[in-house]
């Protein structure tokens, strides 16, 4: 976005045309990028990153009260938790193509840095921040309806109340004849905010990495990423 890329294809793909440019310049301009550049006092995309959070949480809680109006507490929380984690932010990443207009410093561009789920599940949310900013919550929960609606509609359903970890097991013992294994990759923030990455291998080699709150819920991720990947490749 930096090397003012052509916005055009994403104000299509989001139904919206941004009245103040600098935040979605903001919303794509990743950490790595403004810490190469300290003179030029560019801001980068975290303090998007944290509103676009919590303005996802709400609106895909609206989203879901409404469409589950028996549902308990407990349930919702699960529900919002398949929608906004980081494999579905990823997936709506993808399809808005989003790694295409990141500003990424040289070395986060050279390993691969628009590729990386968490990158661009933060993006997405980055994104989510500026829209809100420049538009206000009404037209975000529009927006975040509308680019969400596939995610949405399985939740509740057979597809997304699977346990990921088991129906991987049950494809790569069918299909490949071995059991997929787990192995711990990193480990940050705080003791009682710990994020964790974990990744699932096959036959020795990475099928893909999941990151949550808890080493479970990183596994799960990481098992729907090997799913996804498998699903793709045919």
């Amino acid at each position: 976005m930096e090397d003012r890329l052509d916005a055009t294809p994403l104000y299509k793909k989001l139904d919206y045309r941004f009245r103040d440019p600098s935040l979605l310049e903001q919303a794509f301009r990743h950490a790595s990028y403004v810490n190469e550049r300290p003179f030029d006092h560019l801001k980068d995309n975290e303090r998007l990153e944290f509103l676009g959070d919590a303005v996802l949480d709400l609106a895909v809680s609206h989203l879901l009260m409404a469409a589950f109006p028996d549902a308990d507490e407990g349930t919702l929380s699960k529900f919002r938790a398949t929608v906004v984690d980081e494999f579905g932010l990823h997936q709506v990443a993808l399809r808005l193509e989003l790694g295409d207009y990141l500003a990424l410093g040289k070395g986060e561009a050279q390993s691969a840095g628009r590729k990386k789920p968490s990158i661009l599940a933060g993006t997405v949310e980055a994104l989510m921040g500026a829209v809100y900013l420049d538009a206000g919550f009404d037209r975000t929960l529009d927006m975040i309806r509308r680019l969400f609606q596939p995610l949405l509609e399985r939740v509740g359903t057979e597809k997304m109340a699977r346990d990921f970890k088991s129906l991987l097991q049950e494809h790569t013992q069918r299909a490949h004849k071995h059991l997929p294994s787990y192995r711990l990759t990193g480990e940050e923030g705080p003791p009682h905010d710990k994020i964790f990455t974990v990744a699932v291998m096959l036959g020795g080699k990475i099928m893909a990495e999941g990151r949550g709150k808890s080493k479970k819920e990183a596994e799960q991720t990481a098992a729907r990423g090997a799913l996804e990947r498998l699903a793709e490749e045919h």
